[in-house]
């Protein structure tokens, strides 16, 4: 399909690295995606919150997020998660995203997949199921418990 079909069926990207126009400024770069400032003197939490929003700029039904924590600081991995919730929430998106920080990833995720070279090894349908996978744990979790590592339930 070509760049624009896909959009007008409700899909935008926020690619891995963010991948802004440093030399315009974010209204411009907004307006490629539908504060007069330089991208480019941005810091990194701001330029991904920037890429977030010129990706939301054709009020898209599904955002693909590829690797949103990259560069950042795990204050801004966690700020960043939390408002592409929001968004999910807000807007009724739904949210493809690739991310290797699986603490991050299973705060949003409804569900997960393991992928290999390139093949689907493991889908967790919820995220206790993820939790509790032998592959999550030897993968992503360092081989720990899962209980050892999963945050304490909401209050």
């Amino acid at each position: 399909m070509q760049t624009e079909e896909i959009v007008s069926l409700g899909t935008a990207m926020m690619p891995e690295g963010r991948r802004l126009f440093p030399k315009l400024t974010v209204g411009e770069n907004l307006q490629l995606g539908e504060v007069r400032q330089l991208a480019g003197s941005l810091s990194g939490g701001q330029q991904q919150m920037l890429a977030i929003a010129r990706a939301l700029m054709s009020a898209p039904r599904i955002l693909l997020v590829d690797e949103p924590s990259v560069g950042l600081s795990p204050l801004l991995v966690h700020h960043t998660v939390s408002m592409i919730q929001q968004l999910k929430d807000g807007f009724d998106l739904t949210v493809l995203m690739a991310e290797q920080n699986f603490q991050q990833a299973i705060r949003i995720a409804d569900r997960g997949y393991i992928i290999v070279h390139g093949e689907i090894v493991f889908e967790g349908r919820t995220a206790d199921e993820l939790w509790n996978n032998e592959l999550v744990r030897s993968l992503y979790l360092g081989g720990y418990g899962a209980a050892a590592l999963r945050p304490p339930p909401a209050p």
